[in-house]
Order: structure tokens, then C-alpha cells, then sequence
């Protein structure tokens, strides 16, 4: 495609070469070691594997043409090749690799879920019941990465949630043209921020909710609560909001006349009432226009309600049946670590949950507590290189709702694990509940296991379905469920 082309409209100014005459055949790319002959290379400033330094290794890769704003100074080797100014390179960058791949997502359904919590639970929840109750055929794009129904499309490990525009627009494009009808597409703040999920041409936003949780990436509620809401300012034609949430309020006032509500607490267009929960799930009534619709789910909890909801209510906006729908519900597969239950040998019930906030683990611990018989072991850490206030309270809460907690790493990252389970610890101690501190996860795990009896449950929570963990710039393989799996054979029945 010509890059004028995919100028076309934009802000820009040409400070060498000639658009008109140069074909982008390769793609765009913000890493310089994904250039490729024929690619068009964006500095954006800040990007790690990019920015304006990155553009001499860009054209050495064979970058026929680079984006760049004021900040970029040029090297000699750009001599040969087309340069353009931009104001936002970020924001070009969208536009560009939209272009380039034909703007597929005017061509599906596409549904994108932004909030604290529930992100991946919605997405699982919105693919699982087109599929089950029409047989659409969906893709999806998320914190597990992405895939077509159970098909993933290879990427590297270096994606994002959200991954950047150009990776974006290549998955949108990969969909659109194997025959998918719906995509469902994790919107994290950052990537509502930074600009990635501009011109994706977005049928229905979905807002969770909103509690502590970034605060490293936005520095306050407000801009974290700010980033969010980007969404909700020109991306998406229509949103499904939770009116339990106060920031709810605000998305309708944004979108007047747009907007469609669920609740369990308030009065919504998506209603639930009658919540009957125990350990293999929920039994409630889904109120809607004037009409009841008993319904149930696979998961236990509240917060899986609230999922349902948005998931229903996002699926009817789009024009599937909603009876349909609500019957889907009860047929879904569990959602790969999210409240993911197995039994183990001896009868010890163990749950593996993504949460990893201070809300997300009061949920999931207070539901659990709900149908809990016995005692119950929470297996919980925190991530490295992230938001250092919520640790002691995340200790608190996991001290209140359990009988002994094991203190481990999460993704310690560039910090010392026991530094982390330092800042923990206090938390836990304040409960006055005994806890074991083991920063080696698969250990926690293992003792955990080890002390429970066949009618506790052990909650191990934080990583959700990760592949891996990461130490320093290392990805090393650890699965939690695996693990769990693993270390249930080996242990002899009582």
C-alpha cells in the first residue's frame, strides 16, 4: 500500500521523500527488531523496544519509511528513505496499521470490556455463549492471548493485553479473514492511554468496575479512573455499564441515549435477583424489559453474576436472542483460572483465580467463604515492579477470610521476592492468622496442599491461567494449575 495512502487526512508534515512513490509491503512495527524489508517504522518515544534511537537498527532491517515527531533526531543512514512528522506517533500509528490491514474491524462485531476486574472472565463468558447458543464463530484477544474459538494465533511473548496497534490490527485482520463474526478484546488502561485500540471501530464498550489497582502506571485513582474512560469518549458506538459502580453514572452522562445498564444492587436495563450460590455455581433470575428468565452458571459468587450480566446484555446489544443466551449460560466451560476448581485425591477442593488485587481477592475469598465447610488455605503473593500500597491490605483481607494463608511470589520481577513478602506480612499479621511464608511458588503450593484435609478448600491465587513466571527479564514456565495437578498425584490419600 502506498504511504500516502495511510497518510491520508492525518496531521503531518514530509521532511523527505516521497509518500506517493513509496510502497509499504512488510507492515508497520514499533519494535526495530521486527522490521522487516518494506516495513514502515514508527518512533514512538518511550517504547522500549523502539523509539527514536531505534531507527538507525530500523533501516538496517529494511524500513522503506519512518514516523517520527519532534523529539526524533534523524541519523545519517535515514538519508535514503521517506520521513514524515507527526504530532502523536501513537496516534499515527493506530491510523496506519488500521489502514494497512483494510480496517477489519468495521468488518466483524467487536466488543471491547474495560475495567478492574472481569475483563477476561466477560470475554471467556461472551465467546463461549455466541458459540453455544448460535455457533458464531469468535475470536478473542486478552490476557491468555489470542485465538479463534480454541485455536491461538502465535505471537510473541512480548504482547501485550492489549497489544500495540500494528500487532492489533494484524490479529483483527487474521480474524477477519479466517471467518470470524465477533471479537472480543480486553481493553486495559493502558492501552486505552496509549492509544491502541484507536480505529478498531468498536460496536460495544463493556465497563466493569473500577478499585485499586495500576496506581504504578497512573499514579491516582483519577487518572487510572480517567484512562478507563477513554472508551467511552468516541472508541465505541454503544456501552454496557455496571450501574452498581459509581463510575457508572458517568459513562451515561457521556453517551446519552447510548447506554445500557446491569446490576444485581440497583435498578438496571439487566437486572439479578434470587442469587442461590454454592461450590459448583450460581442459580439467579435475570430481569430484563419486563420479563423474568431463570438462569444459572457454572461459577460461584456474586462477581460471576455481574460477569454474566455484562456478558448477556453485550451479546443482546448485538442482536442475538436473549433466551438463547441466558440458556448458554448455564453450559459453559470453566474459565482457564478464573474461580477454576479441581478436586484433588484426597478430597482437598483447591480454586485458582487471577485475583490480584485487594478487591478482586475480597470477592473471590468472601464468595469462597460463603460455601466453605471446613478450613480454607490462601496460596497468594504479589507482582514485582508494581503498585507497593495495596500489599499490606491484600494481607488483611487474605488474613481475615482464611484459617492460614502461604505467602509466596507472584511475578517478583526486578524485585527481591522476600522484600515483597516483607511488605505483605504485616497485613497477615494484623488478623492474627498463622501464615508460612515460602517465596519458591511451586513450595507454597506443595505445603499448602500437604496441610489441607478433604473438605478444605485452598484458594491459590494471582497468576489465573499465566503460563509462566517472571524473574527479572526471565519468562520461566510455572502453570499454578498444572502444578496443582502435578503435586495432587504425588501425594498419597489420607
Amino acid at each position: 500500500m502506498k504511504l500516502s495512502a495511510l497518510l491520508a487526512g492525518q496531521d503531518h508534515d514530509l521532511l523527505q521523500g516521497d509518500p506517493e512513490k513509496t510502497w509499504i509491503t512488510a507492515g508497520t512495527a514499533l519494535d526495530a527488531d521486527r522490521v522487516a524489508p518494506g516495513s514502515l517504522f514508527i518512533a514512538v518515544p518511550g517504547h522500549v523496544e523502539g523509539g527514536p534511537e531505534s531507527v538507525a537498527p530500523a533501516l538496517a532491517r529494511g524500513a522503506v519509511a519512518v514516523i517520527v515527531d519532534d523529539s526524533c533526531v534523524l541519523p545519517a543512514a535515514a538519508a535514503d528513505v521517506c520521513v514524515v512528522r507527526v504530532p502523536d506517533t501513537r496516534v499515527a500509528a493506530a491510523v496506519v496499521a488500521s489502514r494497512y490491514f483494510g480496517e477489519p474491524g468495521k468488518q466483524m462485531d467487536l466488543v471491547a470490556i474495560t475495567g478492574t476486574n472481569g475483563k477476561t472472565s466477560v470475554s471467556y463468558m461472551v465467546e463461549s455463549v455466541l458459540r453455544i447458543s448460535e455457533g458464531v464463530r469468535s475470536g478473542v484477544i486478552g490476557t491468555a492471548g489470542s485465538r479463534i474459538g480454541d485455536e491461538m494465533i502465535p505471537m510473541p511473548h512480548s504482547v501485550l493485553t492489549t497489544p500495540e496497534s500494528p500487532d492489533l490490527q494484524y490479529l483483527l485482520g487474521c480474524m477477519r479473514d479466517r471467518g470470524v463474526g465477533s471479537v472480543v478484546l480486553e481493553a486495559t488502561s493502558m492501552g486505552l492511554l496509549t492509544h491502541r485500540v484507536d480505529r478498531t471501530f468498536i460496536d460495544v464498550g463493556v465497563f466493569t468496575n473500577l478499585s485499586q489497582d495500576h496506581l504504578d502506571d497512573h499514579g491516582t485513582m483519577e487518572n487510572y479512573r480517567d484512562a478507563k474512560l477513554r472508551l467511552f469518549q468516541g472508541l465505541c458506538r454503544r456501552a454496557v455499564v455496571n450501574a452498581d459502580d459509581p463510575v457508572g453514572a458517568g459513562i451515561q452522562a457521556m453517551m446519552p441515549g447510548a447506554v445500557t445498564t446491569y446490576a444485581l444492587d440497583t435498578d438496571a436495563d439487566y437486572r439479578a435477583t434470587d442469587l442461590s450460590v454454592d461450590a459448583s455455581g450460581t442459580r439467579f433470575t435475570l430481569h430484563h424489559d419486563g420479563r423474568k428468565y431463570p438462569a444459572a452458571i457454572p461459577s460461584p459468587g456474586r462477581f460471576s453474576v455481574a460477569n454474566a450480566l455484562a456478558t448477556v446484555a453485550a451479546c443482546h446489544l448485538l442482536g442475538h436472542d436473549l433466551a438463547g443466551l441466558v440458556a448458554a449460560l448455564e453450559r459453559m466451560p470453566q474459565i482457564p483460572g478464573r474461580f477454576e476448581r479441581f478436586t484433588t485425591p484426597r478430597g482437598t477442593s483447591v480454586i485458582v483465580d487471577y485475583a490480584h488485587s485487594p478487591d478482586s481477592l475480597n470477592k473471590v475469598l468472601g464468595t469462597i467463604r460463603g460455601f466453605a465447610r471446613a478450613e480454607v488455605i490462601t496460596v497468594f503473593g504479589c507482582g514485582g515492579d508494581r503498585d507497593t500500597t495495596k500489599r499490606a491490605e491484600m494481607g488483611t483481607i487474605a488474613g481475615t477470610h482464611s484459617d492460614l494463608c502461604v505467602l509466596t511470589s507472584d511475578n517478583p520481577r526486578h524485585e527481591d521476592p522476600e522484600a515483597i513478602l516483607d511488605q505483605v506480612a504485616p497485613g497477615i499479621e494484623a488478623t492474627g492468622t498463622p501464615y508460612e511464608r515460602r517465596a519458591d511458588r511451586r513450595s507454597a503450593i506443595e505445603f499448602a496442599l500437604s496441610a489441607a484435609g478433604p473438605d478444605d478448600i485452598v484458594l491459590i491465587a494471582g497468576k489465573g491461567s499465566e503460563p509462566h513466571q517472571t524473574v527479572g527479564d526471565e519468562l520461566i514456565p510455572f502453570s499454578d494449575m498444572a502444578t496443582v495437578r502435578e503435586i495432587a498425584l504425588q501425594q498419597a490419600p489420607l
